[in-house]
């Protein structure tokens, strides 16, 4: 591809093309994106990033980078390690300085790398990351703790093992730059190179910490307009690396990660909307970045991948997790299935990909033997991983018996009057709820009712990372918002299985306009075709009640009905097995006896199309 448009274009494409068809076939979309860079790189010489960036690919992949880690910063908030037990912390501090010290043993030995290159592969591949383990756990449905502490590990993990890597590359960089491994058996070499690695620490917390502060002081203060939140966050972000790195060479990552980590801590910064834009924003260079990165790979890299490589892997994956989660797992309380499960998962994933490829350019710039390994070993680890443990993970969570039945669950868009009422009736059923809703009032309203929630746009990727589905099988849109509710029911329609997703039932207007055709017209209509937000919330308002009624042999439906006067509407039915049926347009009830009947019990009005009976 000559011409950088045309290139430009078609990476784009590519890269949707790759996220559409991840999303379709519920693959982490980095694979398809790497296997994508590579066909049409290495393999078809369609694309050479080099020819086509010249001199701003290395600032291109910097910033990138930069932005990456301060997403994965952002989301780091202290409260996040509490109450997800201690083998999440065990698993992302020691646990990870256990793993990085195999993973350079193993470097140094199998693939006869120096101890320096050996430490910065050791450190990079000890990150998995959100944006792989979360697709995999969508779909493997464990436990409901395992799936906690393998998602908590996963979000933690990403920061901190990034904040690990780039100490480790500061730490060998700043030797070789400074010629100090050139007579490293000196002391004072290795003085000399412990006083850079203090002053890249000094510079990335202090100017990290420092910007933090005070960026998180201008957006709480509203001394900024909030439509450029987003925008001046990034400007930041880019400020601080930049002037790190100028202040003292290759100090900008550990700036902005640390700067990351302060504004998620600070009290009264608004990051909704920034969370929201670099969401949209890392998905873009994400998708770019990788099928760059991928496309630099050459054929003689590629040919390093001899059975060496792969014995390297094999230990990083069949003895060095095994072994950390056995160490990190002590008086843990989890059963040996349990454990193994654990074990098995741990697919490598962006920020493994980006800081190694950076990283390699760097260290080849300062003439480091054997930096040329880095990008394909780690390479070859993310494709290896996320294929196999793609593949195999739920057969194997099957086999080791740690898997949830089918989940039978609530999520409710809303946590309005209805949702609440509809909520609590479902909890004190025994099912599990969880209501979400952007109204921190109504949250609030939920919270104090005891009903669970999660206070964000549902269709966020922060609502992705962080909301637990876990036991969660069907979605309720019962906002009062119909885009909202639409858009919520044809995402989770590919997330759980028909017949478990509905559309809320428009009004007459609406329908003539047969805007449920062009939407969301395949889906299911909630409880009844005239059960509209509108209709449940007026009725609620003037007194109307969730009620439940065991039916038996002397009063069955059509009694019950009688006993209200027919001023009732079925919702949900509960078998004696403990299943629940949702009423909707396409399956009627049609409760049993032994059966539990919940019902809407409406007072004397007019309501959905029938008039209350004198």
């Amino acid at each position: 591809m000559q011409n950088p448009a045309i290139a430009l274009t078609g990476i784009g494409l590519l890269a949707l093309l790759c996220q559409w068809t991840a999303w379709r076939i519920r693959l982490p979309a980095i694979l398809l994106l790497l296997i994508a860079g590579i066909l049409i790189g290495p393999v078809g010489h369609l694309l050479d990033p080099d020819a086509l960036f010249g001199d701003l690919l290395f600032p291109l992949v910097s910033l990138s980078v930069a932005v990456i880690l301060f997403e994965g910063s952002l989301t780091l908030n202290r409260k996040d390690l509490r109450g997800h037990g201690p083998t999440v912390w065990h698993l992302v501090t020691w646990g990870a300085l256990l793993t990085a010290i195999i993973g350079a043993a193993a470097a140094h030995y199998i693939l006869d790398l120096s101890w320096q290159m050996a430490s910065v592969l050791g450190a990079v591949l000890v990150v998995t990351g959100p944006t792989v383990v979360l697709p995999l756990l969508q779909t493997l449905r464990a436990r409901k703790h395992l799936t906690q502490i393998l998602r908590w590990e996963g979000i933690l993990i990403d920061p901190i093992g990034a904040i690990g890597a780039v100490l480790v590359y500061e730490f060998v960089a700043l030797g070789y730059s400074q010629g100090a491994y050139s007579y490293a058996a000196t002391d004072g070499a290795a003085l000399h190179t412990l006083l850079l690695f203090g002053k890249t620490l000094l510079i990335g917390f202090g100017l990290g910490s420092l910007g933090g502060y005070a960026w998180g002081q201008i957006l709480r203060r509203r001394w900024l307009p909030q439509r450029l939140h987003s925008f001046g966050t990034l400007m930041m972000v880019f400020t601080l690396f930049t002037a790190s790195d100028v202040l003292f060479h290759e100090s900008g990552l550990l700036t902005v990660t640390v700067m990351g980590i302060w504004l998620a801590n600070m009290r009264g910064v608004p990051t909704d909307e920034i969370l929201e834009f670099k969401e949209t924003l890392t998905i873009l260079l994400i998708s770019g970045l990788f099928i760059l990165l991928a496309a630099r790979l050459t054929v003689e890299q590629l040919a390093l991948l001899s059975w060496p490589a792969w014995g390297f892997l094999g230990v990083l994956v069949w003895v060095g997790r095994p072994l950390v989660v056995w160490l990190c797992t002590l008086r843990s309380g989890l059963e040996w299935r349990e454990k193994a499960l654990l074990a098995w998962l741990s697919p490598r994933g962006i920020v493994a990909a980006a800081v190694a490829s950076l990283f390699a350019i760097k260290l080849e710039d300062l003439g480091v033997a054997g930096a040329e390994m880095l990008v394909p070993i780690a390479f070859a680890t993310i494709i290896s991983t996320v294929v196999v443990q793609s593949l195999l993970s739920r057969p194997i969570a099957r086999m080791l018996k740690v898997v949830e039945p089918p989940p039978s669950g609530f999520l409710i868009l809303g946590a309005n009057p209805v949702a609440r009422t509809v909520g609590l009736e479902l909890q004190q059923a025994g099912f599990l709820v969880r209501l979400t809703d952007t109204d921190w009032d109504a949250i609030q309203a939920a919270r104090m009712a005891g009903l669970p929630v999660y206070y964000g746009n549902l269709l966020s990727r922060h609502a992705e990372q962080r909301m637990d589905l876990s036991g969660i099988g069907h979605l309720l849109p019962l906002s009062p918002y119909r885009e909202l509710n639409n858009l919520a029911a044809l995402y989770y329609a590919k997330e759980f299985a028909y017949g478990k997703v509905f559309q809320l039932a428009e009004t007459r207007e609406r329908s003539d306009r047969h805007y449920r055709d062009q939407a969301v017209g395949h889906l299911p209509v909630l409880f009844d075709e005239n059960a509209t937000y509108a209709r449940l919330h007026e009725s609620i308002k003037q007194g109307a009640e969730l009620r439940s009624a065991r039916l038996h042999d002397e009063v069955d439906l059509e009694q019950y009905r009688e006993l209200h006067d027919d001023k009732l509407m079925a919702l949900f039915c509960i078998d004696a097995n403990g299943r629940i049926r949702v009423a909707n347009s396409e399956t009627p009830l049609e409760p049993k006896t032994g059966e539990t009947l919940i019902s809407l019990v409406y007072p004397e009005s007019p309501m959905f199309g029938r008039e209350a009976p004198a």
